[in-house]
This record gives C-alpha cells, sequence and structure tokens, in this order.
C-alpha cells in the first residue's frame, strides 16, 4: 500500500500563479451518487463539508470529503 503524496509546496518567489485547488463538491440529503468501489447510492445524511452517509441498498457507508472517488448523478 502506498502513502498519499503530500502536495507541492508553493515558492513565493515563483514567476507562476500559485495552484487553486478546486471547490469542494456538496451533497445534500436525497441526492443520488455513484460511488468507484460500493456502486450506485443515495445521500441519507450530511456533516457540513466533512463526510456524506450514503445508503448502497446493501451498506451504508460514511464517505469522506473531499469524496474524490464519489460524484452525483
Amino acid at each position: 500500500m502506498t502513502k498519499p503524496r503530500a502536495p507541492k509546496r508553493f515558492l513565493p518567489t515563483s514567476p507562476f500563479k500559485p495552484p487553486v485547488a478546486p471547490p469542494p463538491q456538496r451533497f445534500t440529503i436525497g441526492d443520488q451518487v455513484t460511488h468507484d468501489v460500493h456502486g450506485l447510492g443515495r445521500v441519507i445524511g450530511t456533516e457540513d463539508g466533512i463526510a456524506a452517509v450514503v445508503d448502497f441498498g446493501s451498506t451504508q457507508e460514511r464517505i469522506l470529503s473531499p469524496y474524490a472517488k464519489m460524484s452525483k448523478l
């Protein structure tokens, strides 16, 4: 298992613009979602910007932000 990489440092003297992080996804209760591992599901709970609780039918999972493997349908 590999460790996640730390983001590259931005040097203030760099002639390039600093990297801009995309805004975090927001999910609301009732949103239909798809997850790369668990499949199709429906959001049944949210923790403001921290996690979303999703019912995938056979299991309920707490998916942590930034929701890299999950997207809205």
